[in-house]
């Protein structure tokens, strides 16, 4: 079998499981999908760590364009967007997510994969630590497209839709939870729109990128990841109304502390 019809079929297996887990926990899909793929691509697409993060995180991003569309647009239905709110973080989030695509661009393979795990580590231990608590301050403008650029640029590089970090920083500045969900969800499909734009262009010539790909998108992936994801993420919803979501947030926290070690120590 071709090494992308089984990237693609590994890929659609990978969506099934993101999704679910997007649907049970609220959490983006990025973290799975990022390792995920760096491994597939490694083993069967012959590329090498150097290459190979800005291919898994670009067209990690590119997924969350389909599933951010959904999620802001339900969230837009439910009234949970603030036009003041979205507005200005999603201008930060805009200029941070093509900085942060054209520096992971440039940046060695290696560094980012350690900035990634690092990253993951971080949002493992919130995970099972953290608390979102109000600070007794209100954000400004200029506070607002602040904390969205910081998202922005950290997304981009990691691929990830930002609801981890955006969501807990807006509720710090007394904002409602659920507007700060609302808005991370239309931040997610900013990111993910600005972000891949960005990955495609600076990707677009660069040469022993795998077959499929356009600039540092791959396409196969992205198609075999939306075909599922979308599908199981509506199913994830409704079994996570029905189990201890709190118990698997903790084992999948865990399960990424490993996996970042694993990355640290080398994918190969």
């Amino acid at each position: 079998m071709e090494p992308v019809s089984i990237i693609f079929i590994s890929c659609l297996v990978l969506g099934l499981v993101v999704g679910l887990l997007a649907g049970m926990l609220g959490i983006g899909g990025g973290l799975i999908i990022v390792p995920i793929l760096s491994y597939l691509l490694i083993h069967f697409a012959g590329m090498t760590i150097d290459n190979v993060m800005p291919v898994a995180v670009a067209t990690s991003l590119s997924t969350i364009i389909f599933t951010g569309l959904s999620s802001a647009s339900a969230h837009y239905r439910l009234g949970n967007m603030n036009g003041t709110i979205v507005g200005y973080t999603g201008l930060g989030i805009a200029m941070g997510a093509v900085i942060g695509a054209q520096l992971a661009s440039y940046m060695s393979g290696a560094w980012l994969k350690n900035i990634f795990a690092a990253f993951v580590i971080v949002i493992a231990l919130q995970m099972l630590f953290g608390k979102q608590k109000a600070s007794g301050n209100n954000a400004s403008p200029i506070m607002l497209a602040s904390i969205g650029a910081v998202t922005g640029v950290v997304c981009a590089l990691m691929g990830i839709g930002g609801g981890a970090l955006l969501v807990p920083a807006l509720v710090w500045f007394n904002i409602d939870i659920r507007r700060a969900i609302g808005c991370a969800a239309f931040g997610g499909l900013i990111v993910a729109i600005f972000g891949t734009v960005s990955f495609v262009i600076a990707g677009w010539n660069v040469p022993d990128l795998p077959p499929g790909s356009v600039g540092y998108v791959f396409v196969p992936a992205t198609l075999g990841i939306v075909a599922t994801s979308v599908f199981t993420a509506s199913i994830g919803a409704k079994v996570g109304q029905k189990v201890n979501t709190k118990v698997l947030k903790a084992i999948l926290a865990c399960l990424l502390v490993v996996v970042s070690i694993k990355m640290i120590s080398g994918l190969e």
